[in-house]
């Protein structure tokens, strides 16, 4: 790679992309920094130094400073220039005979089999073959016809399809006299061209042929091209070799670069408007503003699978056609596709002969194609549009050579490289929004169905993803199946099981086409997305993606970005990407049989990662559970920054949490769903009345059949507290009288003190005003003897509520004020608030106001402090209370926060 581009640096990356076709190894750039200390000990070793070589490093690249004529390729470059400025014969034919002396064999031989050390190699093997050719010429020239047919006939048979070498050979054979040969040759290749690629001859074989066949073999015709060469004077000849290629290349010989400036087409490229195309107006209005905003600009439409780029590129192109006077080019590239991907030098030829070069004319080599290609969109107002792109590199070679050319690439993958060396302007190609993705199923099945079912079609919408290919093939099934009616088939597809098989029609469907996209990653993307199936939700960061795949979190996060740029997973943030259902059921068809070792893992770090969230966000209290026996510990679980953090998550993750207690429940862990119920204790405390009896449900249905009466008792009073917080008192009490002895029979203490409190709390609000005392006196005692501090002033808290109520507020002070010298941090906020409020109630019923305003105010300040508006709303009304009535209790129902740890 280095003499490849003698006196350039050359980068890391690329190095590595060159030495490593497929994945690179994890230290890469250490094995490549172990290749260049060995390159310089053998380049000191032979003082390689005094010859002016040198090996040195600049930034992320290296760079091999070295006389450019110590390298053989340049010598034979030197050579074949030396040869075009020459008019003598003999002289070329020492020349290039030298020349061709320094081959040894194949360009590269021995090394790797990448892009980047391939496309130089086969630019020096095109050049040898020209460099054969001239030679062939020369001999010629000097009248020794058996020379140049020998030395044709060994390149004519190892490149028998190079049909421009072999009508060389026929006619430099004619001239030898041996006419039977030549035409031999024809025949052989023209079978040849038929059995391997299904085509004619081209126009430069059939012209050698017709040239036999007149047995016009004289010194009129050109060995070259069998042209009658009799009114061609020395000068035109020697300026036919003279010539240069458009971009000056000195690597593409003459003939094969210059191609005569005949009229230049107009070409009409582009495919027909698509059907049916929905709304994108704000990506239009993006593609407009970018297309003007630089000369020659490139842009960029990637997204996901089955979104809608290639719609949307040929809408917008057909919308704009009128500003592209000189035409519009359109090659689907094939880079996600069953089929290969397009050679660069077939679409290259495509192009040239849209713009007008005729076939004989077409240059031989590929720099030669590109220059001229560059060269004829020079100038031009032409609309390059390459669809479905595999990555960078291929498209580069095909783009305008012109600042009035506009370049519309599409891709799954974000095309990172296109960006950064070419300053394509990326534009996003999301799902569809829901108002667009229901008129896309009316412009398929009719307004009137989607019109009869809004609510159904509305669901249908959201079940594909708002993916356009999804919604397409659900409206196509539905249009050929019309009893089914929307809800029904809504219905179906609710079923994840199913849903995939459900959009799929004939070869058309989301798995295939995602199945393209996941051909084309690097293996540890390939890997890991094998593994994410058993995810149950919508987001997923590193750390889940590393416990689901087993496999170190620096790993999972590389393979994550590596799936972001094919639009599998959308980064969303530092660490945090965005998984779409059809995508996460594609990826569990993919793997069925490992979904339940994947599961347990999935479910042990969920787990892990509850129990910091609870720490985070009710700090200083005690857990209500631990791992599970045997659970494997992630080796990265998130972080939170404090309470506010903690419980935005959990009400992020609500919906995905559910799921995965749904999934541990029907796979049979039931000892890890029951703590993932349990485990959501501070959002249910913060959100009460937000329908979590049934969540609540499934956890004791779990615990009971896990056989674990602790759990039980749990699950119990947690159940039995929002059902009363619900204003179902008999329901809540019916739970809540269970749930002490079976704390008890367990030996759990704290389960059993932060029962009775629960217990406690519903009688009250039963009207109950004998057993709750009793109960939470049994509950202080029980957890000041085990330690647990927060649960201690959790009894303080409701003992100080409950002796309001009787208009015992003396004793209710002492324990308020009791409970507050425990609350502090860093037991949460809100715990003091509460304690406070009733601390200045207590003390505004015995008489003490000025105390009373002081802890209400204080109350008021830290609940606004914190964000706790219930807690600020209950301590002003308590002040309010206060100054219109100071000798007033105010001992009404009030809301208190229930035993959870």
């Amino acid at each position: 790679m280095l003499l490849a581009h003698p006196n350039t640096p050359v980068g890391v990356e690329r190095l590595t992309e060159a030495l490593w076709d497929e994945e690179p190894p994890r230290h890469a750039r250490t094995v490549l920094q172990g290749h260049v200390s060995r390159l310089r000990a053998v380049f000191a070793q032979h003082d390689a130094e005094a010859h002016g070589v040198e090996l040195l490093t600049q930034g992320a690249a290296y760079r091999l400073r070295l006389p450019e004529a110590l390298v053989d390729a340049h010598r034979f470059e030197e050579s074949l220039r030396l040869v075009r400025r020459s008019a003598d014969p003999a002289e070329a034919v020492a020349v290039l005979r030298e020349a061709l002396g320094l081959w040894q064999g194949p360009a590269f031989a021995g090394t790797v089999h990448s892009a980047p050390l391939e496309a130089p190699a086969h630019a020096l093997e095109e050049l040898r073959l020209t460099a054969v050719e001239a030679l062939a010429r020369a001999y010629g020239q000097l009248g020794d016809h058996g020379a140049a047919a020998s030395v044709l006939r060994a390149e004519a048979t190892a490149h028998p399809l190079r049909e421009p070498l072999v009508a060389q050979l026929m006619l430099v054979l004619a001239r030898a006299g041996r006419q039977a040969d030549a035409l031999d040759w024809f025949h052989r290749t023209r079978k040849l061209l038929a059995d391997e690629i299904g085509v004619d001859p081209a126009p430069v074989l059939t012209d050698a042929y017709r040239t036999l066949l007149r047995a016009d073999t004289d010194a009129g015709v050109d060995t070259d091209t069998g042209l009658d060469t009799a009114a061609q004077t020395p000068a035109d000849a020697d300026a036919d070799v003279d010539n240069e290629t458009a971009a000056g290349s000195p690597t593409a010989w003459p003939h094969e670069a210059a191609v005569a400036a005949g009229p230049v087409g107009t070409p009409q490229l582009l495919p027909r408007r698509p059907r049916g195309f929905i709304a994108r107006q704000e990506e239009l209005a993006v593609l407009d503003r970018v297309t003007s905003a630089v000369p020659g600009p490139i842009v960029t439409l990637t997204g996901p699978a089955g979104v809608g780029k290639t719609a949307l590129a040929v809408h917008w192109s057909h919308r704009r056609r009128a500003d592209f006077p000189d035409g519009t080019l359109f090659a689907d590239l094939c880079g996600f596709s069953p089929t290969p991907a397009r050679d660069t030098c077939a679409v290259l030829r495509e192009f040239l002969l849209a713009l007008g070069v005729p076939v004989e004319r077409m240059p031989g080599s590929p720099t030669a194609l590109g220059a001229r290609y560059r060269e004829l969109t020079a100038g031009r107002r032409l609309l390059v549009v390459l669809d479905n792109a595999v990555d960078s590199e291929q498209i580069r070679p095909l783009l305008p050579g012109g600042d009035e050319c506009v370049t519309l690439v599409t891709s799954r993958d974000r095309l990172d490289g296109l960006v950064a060396t070419d300053a394509a302007r990326p534009v996003t190609v999301g799902a569809l929004p829901a108002g667009d993705a229901t008129t896309l199923l009316a412009a398929v099945l009719g307004p009137e169905s989607v019109a009869a079912e809004p609510e159904a079609a509305a669901r249908l919408a959201g079940l594909c993803d708002g993916l356009p290919l999804a919604l397409r093939v659900a409206a196509a099934r539905l249009a050929t199946r019309p009893h089914r009616g929307l809800a029904s088939f809504a219905g179906e597809l609710a079923d994840e099981q199913h849903r995939l098989d459900l959009l799929k029609a004939e070869d058309t469907g989301v798995a295939a086409a995602l199945g393209l996209s996941l051909r084309h990653l690097p293996e540890p993307a390939r890997r890991l997305f094998h593994h994410l199936g058993p995810h149950t939700g919508v987001t997923l960061d590193t750390g889940t993606a590393a416990a689901l795949a087993d496999c170190p979190p620096p790993q999972a996060a590389l393979a994550l970005d590596q799936l972001a740029a094919a639009q599998l997973v959308v980064e969303s943030g530092p660490r945090s990407y965005v998984l779409h259902d059809l995508v996460r059921l594609f990826a569990r068809s993919l793997a069925p049989g490992h979904e339940p070792a994947g599961l347990l893992r999935l479910l042990d770090h969920w787990v892990e990662t509850l129990l910091g969230a609870c720490a985070a966000a009710e700090p200083g209290g005690e857990p209500c559970c631990a791992l599970p026996a045997g659970a494997r510990r992630s080796a990265e679980i998130r972080r939170f920054a404090d309470r506010t953090a903690a419980l935005a998550w959990f009400s992020a993750e609500r919906g995905t949490l559910r799921a995965t207690v749904e999934a541990a429940v029907t796979a049979g862990f039931h000892d890890r769903a029951w703590r993932l119920v349990l485990l959501q204790w501070p959002l249910i405390v913060w959100q009460v009345r937000d329908g979590w009896v049934p969540l609540l449900e499934q956890g004791l249905e779990s615990a009971e059949l896990d056989g674990d009466p602790a759990a039980q008792s749990r699950a119990l009073a947690l159940l039995g507290w929002v059902l009363s917080e619900e204003g179902r008192p008999e329901e809540a009490l019916t739970r809540l009288e269970r749930a002490p002895d079976l704390a008890a029979s367990a030996g759990d203490v704290a389960g059993e003190a932060v029962a009775r409190i629960n217990l406690a709390v519903a009688l009250m609000r039963h009207g109950d005003r004998g057993r709750p005392g009793a109960l939470l006196a049994q509950a202080l005692a029980l957890a000041e003897r085990e330690g647990l501090t927060e649960t201690v002033t959790l009894a303080h808290q409701h003992l100080a509520q409950h002796l309001l109520s009787v208009g015992a507020a003396a004793r209710a002070a002492e324990h308020a004020a009791h409970g507050l010298t425990l609350a502090v941090p860093p037991l949460a906020a809100p715990r003091r608030v509460v304690l406070r409020t009733l601390h200045g109630e207590a003390l505004a019923a015995v008489g003490r106001t000025g105390e009373a305003v002081r802890q209400l105010r204080e109350a008021i300040r830290e609940a606004r402090a914190n964000a706790y508006e219930e807690g600020e709303l209950a301590a002003r009304a308590a002040l309010d209370g206060l100054r219109s009535e100071p000798r007033r209790i105010a001992a009404g129902a009030r809301t208190g926060r229930p035993g959870l740890t």
